[in-house]
């Protein structure tokens, strides 16, 4: 059978006629001559076969595999053919399923994220309403609180208009021409003062000789700003802002952020980059975070062909280095971008 799918064929007396190569890969080697409840095995998809060849109807059924080391979910197809025979045959789903999957995880973050604070300000109002209504300290108190949580929304709902908009954008490669040295002086300068107020010191490392990139002005400031924000909410109090040519294969240009803070264990860093996960929610929701940051970071990088590195050592403080192709030559006008 000529089929890029699992797919074999039960004769009437209930043996395998026939199975081809994915099949057999699927369900085992040598299935020919085999009763079918010996090879198919999982009751939904025995039961499937059976009322198929009582009926004479058609029949679906899910079946959950492993090819090639993965877990595999598929759909299959059980139909009678004119001689008596069925005609089993699979069609794969995982990625379907774990998109739907990803799609209810994330519905439900969303969720969870807005609940928090909606919660906090309808309970704020009803007190308003009440017994605060007439004390003047306890209004300004909740007001400010509120104001916060409302703020706390507001940032969330920016940052998934962000991730939807760079998503969408990823296929996209950029037109313009940007110079990162402009970029992070202008990502740091803006958030010197939020430094500062943090406790945090901020050094720059520049070399003004790295040629521009391909990319857009607007994501890659994105991308600075968030890695260094997250430097400061994170990090410890001395951060570190490079930007250097690779020194061995292609032409690449390298951003480093790095921080003297309390480091990653290694098992979160595979993950970092997920919508919204956190190594630590309560301190992240108390730093402003969203959990959608570093998912930005990594969807931008992805359209301007680039590699996010992120290494980290408990008690040692996090690099984090965004690599993209730099151009060969600059051109006159690149500090323009």
């Amino acid at each position: 059978m000529a089929l890029p799918q699992p797919a074999l064929v039960i004769s009437a007396s209930g043996r395998v006629r026939a199975a081809n190569a994915p099949a057999a890969r699927l369900l085992g080697q040598e299935l020919a001559g085999l009763p079918y409840a010996s090879v198919l095995r999982q009751p939904a998809l025995l039961n499937a076969v059976a009322d198929t060849r009582r009926s004479g109807l058609a029949n679906t059924c899910r079946y959950r595999g492993i090819d090639a080391e993965r877990d595999l979910l598929w759909k299959v197809h059980v139909r009678p053919v004119s001689d008596g025979s069925i005609l089993v045959s699979f069609e794969d789903i995982s990625g379907v399923e774990q998109a739907e999957l990803v799609r209810r995880e994330f519905v439900a973050n969303i969720g969870h994220e807005l609940r928090s604070p909606l919660t906090a300000m309808l309970g704020f109002i009803e007190t308003l309403r009440g017994a605060a209504r007439n004390d003047p300290d306890a209004r300004s108190r909740f007001l400010g609180i509120m104001a916060q949580e409302a703020a706390r929304m507001s940032r969330l709902v920016g940052d998934l208009l962000s991730l939807s908009e760079v998503e969408g954008s990823e296929r996209r490669p950029p037109a313009g021409q940007v110079a990162l040295d402009e970029i992070l002086a202008g990502a740091v300068e803006a958030l010197r003062p939020v430094a500062e107020e943090a406790g945090s010191t901020i050094d720059l490392d520049l070399d003004r000789a790295v040629p521009p990139v391909n990319g857009e002005r607007d994501q890659l400031t994105r991308v600075a700003r968030n890695l260094v924000e997250n430097a400061i909410k994170y990090g410890g109090k001395r951060i570190g802002i490079g930007l250097h040519m690779a020194t061995q294969g292609a032409p690449e240009a390298r951003i480093s952020v790095t921080d003297d803070g309390a480091g990653i264990a290694p098992e979160h860093l595979p993950r970092l980059t997920e919508r919204f996960y956190r190594v630590d929610a309560h301190r992240a929701r108390g730093a402003g975070g969203t959990g959608l940051g570093l998912a930005i970071v990594k969807h931008i990088v992805s359209r301007h062909r680039g590699r996010l590195l992120i290494e980290s050592v408990p008690g040692q403080g996090s690099r984090f280095t965004v690599c993209l192709p730099a151009l060969r030559e600059a051109p006159l006008d690149a500090k323009n971008g």
